[in-house]
């Protein structure tokens, strides 16, 4: 079942990276304290994500925090050099927490899973966006269409709030 309003979100561990290499993060401590915008993407470096998905959510960082978020954070059923990798070719710096999901357990875990393995791509997640407060979740937009950036977008995250 997909992850809905009222729902906790699940504690599955996902990694970031830190000076010394990737290190683990759980899902609850990353994601489990104050107001937090959480954007999932089908995949780092892929064409909706890298063009308008993150660079949206960079832009409008500022914004966000202006109307009370404390954290926000992306999600991607990629490994954690990846997500190092693509933060620092879209120079994310501390607007957003880069949040690898290797395994593809949050995704599951959060029911969000996208089978893209027709497209050679293997298990994905699901493009969405949700605000968290504590853990919980207060909205959540799920995008129709995976290469869509409409109700997941920045914007109408910041609508929202």
């Amino acid at each position: 079942m997909a992850l809905s309003t009222g729902d906790t979100i699940p504690d599955v561990t996902l990694r970031t990276m830190t000076k010394d290499g990737p290190a683990p993060v759980g899902s609850r401590e990353a994601l489990g304290t104050g107001t937090v915008v959480l954007f999932g993407v089908p995949g780092a470096f892929t064409p909706a994500c890298s063009d308008r998905h993150l660079p949206e959510y960079v832009l409008r960082a500022d914004e966000l925090r202006a109307k009370g978020v404390d954290t926000v954070a992306c999600v991607s059923v990629n490994d954690a050099f990846v997500m190092d990798a693509w933060g620092r070719s879209r120079e994310v710096g501390d607007s957003v927490v880069m949040l690898a999901d290797g395994n593809g357990d949050f995704t599951r875990a959060v029911g969000l899973e996208l089978d893209a393995t027709g497209l050679g791509l293997g298990l994905r997640s699901k493009r969405y966006a949700a605000v968290l407060r504590d853990g919980v979740v207060q909205d959540i937009w799920v995008e129709a269409v995976p290469s869509d950036v409409v109700v997941s977008s920045a914007d109408a995250v910041l609508k929202s709030l």
